[in-house]
């Protein structure tokens, strides 16, 4: 008969102690608008699943496809920066 044992290492191999580095936590926070903008997205999009798109649902969902785009540029705008910068990878 089998025993099931529960693999102690791969538990805690995301200890409470292991927190993000400085740099990850400078990346989460330049992702963060386009995050919103990917979120403000969907809501739009899932309002418009369950009844026929009105006007104002395309006008909605269009503004937040700028919006999405728009973070898009401006995060690979900053990545191109930090990166010439000699301060990014």
């Amino acid at each position: 008969m089998d025993h099931i044992v529960t693999v102690q290492e791969a538990v805690t191999a995301f200890a409470p102690w292991r927190e993000p580095t400085r740099a990850e936590l400078d990346a989460i926070r330049l992702e963060t608008p386009l995050i919103d903008a990917e979120v403000e997205l969907l809501d739009a999009q899932i309002m418009t699943l369950d009844r026929p798109a009105s006007e104002l649902d395309i006008f909605r969902v269009r503004r937040a496809v700028r919006r999405v785009l728009k973070e898009c540029r401006d995060l690979a705008n900053a990545s191109i920066t930090v990166t010439s910068s000699g301060v990014g990878a």
